[in-house]
């Protein structure tokens, strides 16, 4: 699967061809098709060519070379959320994967983790639990940092201390005209705030530093039922979770598990309910938060103390990268007719290829302004429900993308009309991520900061024109 060598794009990559000792990627090369395979193997990316810098000084180097050639540059870790950056057509765009950028080292004494621009979750969550301290991450060990935290961050502490991008203290990156700038609180502000929620529009992310917390262990677990018994548990959750103390996060899901090796025995093949989270209080206060849902007599219940670092895989997403196709959306409310609605569309007697349909608790700090925090610095909704399923075939995530857009479509009436960035896995207008008041000075920023339109991110701001007219 490589493009046309006669691609108008092709001669003008050629200028990268040499540079990084053959970790630069063009159509045709031999290790092109690896190069731009993304998280999910079902986005179809096709680059101008592929780029591995090793170095902020690389990465200035490809920024510059691209610019020179005509070229626009896309920042990619991991390649999580990388189907609304693939299906704005990359024929022009050279992707910049920072992947073999990865080092996460703690700083005790100055109270941060910093990291390199293409480090997940697991080294810097080990960093941090070496000085018995903690780090926002997300529910997956091998999500990128960059994007996870420029794009908001939801993570198992999030009703307790927020958002992740409002415990980043600082980000480096290289802008648009090759040079690497340092953006905090003190310097380069406006783009500091503009970063944390406006995610890759503004640069390639070279390093971020972000706060760590003194949590060292926490109440967590997850309870069970078979999705025969969906209806009471998730009416409970549904009345109990817009009210609950600020301590507790969870999520609920129903799952529909394939028959394949790689599960343990007891989840092969299995439809369940799962409802897993954390507390950031004592057992006792664990035990009476979780009581209203333990009297409904989950099937398993693993809800104990456990290591800070172990909630990194709470959540038993899929590691390594997997197919599949998505679609979500963020809830005002959950009354009882969403309730009905949810059921329909995942419960038992539903005809669902889902492997899953999720909803995420919000409230708590998620909802609160965040004092210094950037241009999303919170979220304005209850819940935020996603619906995924596998796409081995083309057929298969056509099928999931169907199920998973119907399942959002039945939600419709509870509806904020906002979109979540990391959840949004298809295409979107980027203003529904933000605020109406913040827009205009968001795109402002992206005008001043990369005025000629070098970088492609997955959910584009657009630049503006004297006049305020948007321009691509």
């Amino acid at each position: 699967m490589t493009i046309e060598l006669d691609t108008p794009s092709i001669p003008a990559a050629h200028a990268l061809s040499g540079f990084l000792d053959g970790r630069v990627h063009l159509p045709g090369d031999p290790g092109y098709d690896a190069a731009r395979v993304a998280w999910n193997f079902a986005i179809d990316q096709r680059p101008a060519a592929v780029a591995f810098p090793r170095t902020a000084a690389e990465v200035s180097t490809v920024v510059r070379l691209a610019t020179e050639s005509g070229l626009r540059v896309a920042p990619q870790s991991t390649g999580h959320n990388a189907g609304p950056l693939a299906a704005q057509g990359l024929d022009d765009v050279v992707i910049v994967r920072t992947s073999e950028m990865g080092s996460a080292v703690a700083d005790p004494v100055r109270g941060i983790v910093r990291v390199e621009g293409g480090a997940i979750w697991e080294p810097a969550v080990d960093a941090a639990a070496a000085h018995g301290r903690a780090v926002l991450h997300g529910s997956s060990p091998d999500v990128g940092i960059a994007g996870y935290s420029l794009g908001g961050g939801i993570g198992w502490y999030a009703r307790k201390l927020g958002l992740a991008a409002n415990s980043l203290t600082a980000v480096e990156l290289v802008v648009a005209d090759g040079s690497l700038v340092r953006a905090d609180a003190d310097t380069n502000a406006e783009l500091f705030w503009a970063v944390r929620g406006g995610g890759g529009n503004f640069g390639v992310v070279t390093a971020l530093e972000f706060k760590m917390f003194d949590i060292q262990t926490a109440y967590a677990g997850m309870l069970m039922w078979q999705l025969t018994d969906i209806e009471p548990v998730l009416r409970e959750w549904a009345a109990w979770a817009p009210g609950a103390p600020d301590e507790i996060t969870t999520s609920f899901r129903a799952m529909r598990l394939p028959d394949m090796p790689d599960l343990p025995d007891f989840l092969r093949g299995q439809e369940l309910v799962v409802i897993d989270g954390a507390v950031l209080g004592s057992d006792e206060r664990g035990e009476e938060l979780i009581a209203g849902l333990r009297a409904l007599r989950p099937f398993m219940d693993t809800f104990a103390r456990v290591p800070a670092k172990s909630l990194v895989r709470l959540h038993m997403d899929p590691e390594g990268g997997a197919p599949f196709a998505s679609d979500s959306a963020m809830l005002s409310s959950f009354p009882d007719a969403a309730v009905d609605a949810f059921i329909a569309e995942a419960g038992p007697d539903a005809t669902s290829s889902l492997l899953m349909a999720e909803l995420r608790q919000l409230g708590g700090a998620l909802g609160r302004p965040h004092e210094g925090g950037g241009v999303l610095d919170r979220l304005d909704a209850q819940f935020l429900t996603f619906g995924g399923g596998m796409a081995m075939t083309p057929e298969m995530g056509a099928q999931a993308h169907a199920d998973a857009v119907r399942l959002s479509q039945a939600l419709a009436p509870f509806d904020n009309g906002r979109q979540y960035s990391n959840f949004a896995e298809n295409p979107i207008d980027a203003r529904s991520i933000f605020a109406e008041d913040r827009w205009t000075q968001l795109t402002g920023i992206r005008s001043a900061v990369d005025p000629h339109g070098v970088f492609a991110a997955n959910h584009r701001i657009p630049r503006l024109y004297e006049g305020g007219r948007p321009q691509a």
